[in-house]
């Protein structure tokens, strides 16, 4: 909640309950990547196509608080911080709508790679820990979000050259075994399409965390250093 002290409680009120609503978003395309990459491991076609069916449940929730937030601006006409809270929550709502275009987009290719009988398939070791890591940063971009922790926020930055990295190590492996068995290039290529829309989880999720910074601090982080976003963060 801001600093500014309002004169209406209702308008504390909603506020708070957009900020909710993003969280319960959150968690539900948190839900719905963990869904398509467990999909993905143990060919299991009935949950592919429920991450692909439930991707309508994420673009509604877009919707719902994207309206909320016009209602707002509409009626209070928020200013300063609170201005800053209710454009946070329309970027951020933007990522997350992205973040479940790419679940469905890893349950899709899921699904065609169960079809692939009788061929070697590359291990998914690589990409289940790749996915791992981009959730832990959505949770905690999430986290920061709600908290408005700016620290917390900082380290989601971070952590994004470790998501950007498991992408290159997958792609030289999959390079490796499209040299070896060239039969299995159109395979290597679905799967390579699943390890980018992994690491583009990674890249939705810093952009969360850049933007509690900027509601906190007041200032645009995007396109700047690290060391620059520390120094803006760092007591």
């Amino acid at each position: 909640m801001s600093n500014s002290g309002h004169t209406s409680k209702q308008f504390d009120v909603e506020l708070e309950t957009i900020r909710a609503y993003v969280l319960q978003m959150g968690g539900l395309v948190e839900s719905q990547i963990n869904s398509s990459v467990i999909s993905l491991v143990d060919g299991d076609v009935a949950l592919m196509n429920r991450v692909i069916d439930d991707d309508h449940r994420v673009n509604a929730m877009e919707v719902k608080i994207d309206e909320a937030c016009s209602q707002v601006i509409a009626r209070r006409q928020p200013t300063a911080s609170d201005l800053r809270l209710v454009m946070m929550v329309i970027k951020t709502i933007t990522d997350l709508e992205r973040i479940g275009d790419e679940a469905e987009k890893i349950a899709r290719m899921a699904k065609l790679l169960s079809q692939k009988h009788g061929l070697a398939i590359p291990r998914y070791h690589e990409v289940k820990h790749a996915a791992d890591l981009a959730v832990a940063m959505l949770r905690k971009a999430l986290d920061a979000f709600a908290c408005l922790d700016v620290v917390m926020a900082a380290e989601v930055v971070r952590q994004d050259d470790q998501v950007d990295e498991e992408f290159r190590s997958i792609m030289r492996y999959l390079i490796t075994f499209m040299m070896e068995d060239p039969r299995t290039i159109t395979t290597s290529l679905e799967i390579l399409f699943v390890a980018k829309a992994i690491e583009r989880i990674g890249d939705h999720a810093k952009n969360i965390a850049e933007y509690v910074i900027y509601m906190v601090k007041g200032r645009d982080v995007r396109h700047v250093s690290i060391e620059e976003i520390d120094r803006e963060v760092l007591p």
